[in-house]
């Protein structure tokens, strides 16, 4: 009789990076895939990312998916003040405490064994931080956090294999409406021209417009209540 495994939590940042994480841990845990991330600039964008994850179904691994709402107010909130700061700054410190913290809680209360992030697949994020974060709410939650970098042993590599195999989009910027202007500046050759004040308005602005189109007839992705699970 075989053992059973441990159940995690695993906090989805996309698909691409999904993917490789997932094929990793398949054989010694239960997964639930957690998909949580208000800090994606527009509702479409965080929809298409969601709904990417459907196609890691070709894997041929069970796993279960929590679509969290989006909800961009929080994120907002978590780099309040640090608008204004680069990519790897502390505005991204902020963010990650804000999505780790979102899984940990999540995970608690839920009765997980563990919990872990495929952040640490991207080689632009920052390992030690998202560990060093982990590690604290490890003690606070009383849940197990699986501290990999899930970059090594050729990971990320891994994970662009899979992302070509499964035709998943690999979105060119982290997610964030600071992080878009500083990819359209360095194609320019420009400084970022996401200011506190011009980014600021121009992500309300893009969450306007999309919200009146998924009004308009765009599926709906996400989670009606704090257990529903959708099945793979």
């Amino acid at each position: 009789m075989s053992e059973k495994k441990s159940s995690l939590l695993m906090h989805s940042c996309c698909a691409p990076c999904s993917s490789a994480v997932l094929e990793r841990l398949a054989d010694n845990f239960d997964i639930t895939i957690y998909y949580y991330n208000p800090n994606i600039d527009t509702p479409l964008e965080f929809m298409r990312r969601a709904e990417e994850l459907s196609k890691l179904d070709k894997l041929g691994i069970k796993y279960d998916v929590i679509i969290e709402e989006y909800i961009s107010s929080e994120y907002d909130e978590a780099v309040k003040g640090l608008e204004n700061l680069g990519e790897g700054s502390q505005r991204c410190y902020e963010c990650y405490k804000l999505r780790l913290r979102k899984t940990a809680e999540f995970a608690s209360k839920n009765g997980y064994k563990c919990f872990t992030t495929t952040l640490s697949v991207s080689p632009y994020k920052k390992v030690e931080w998202l560990h060093d974060i982990g590690r604290e709410l490890e003690k606070e939650f009383g849940i197990k956090y699986l501290d990999e970098d899930f970059k090594k042993q050729g990971g990320y590599q891994r994970s662009l294999e899979l992302s070509k195999d499964l035709k998943l989009y690999r979105q060119n910027y982290c997610g964030c409406v600071y992080s878009k202007a500083e990819l359209i500046a360095r194609r320019h050759c420009e400084k970022p021209k996401a200011t506190k004040q011009s980014s600021t308005d121009m992500n309300h602005e893009l969450r306007r417009t999309n919200n009146a189109s998924i009004t308009s007839g765009s599926p709906r992705c996400a989670r009606d209540d704090a257990t529903k699970r959708s099945k793979r």
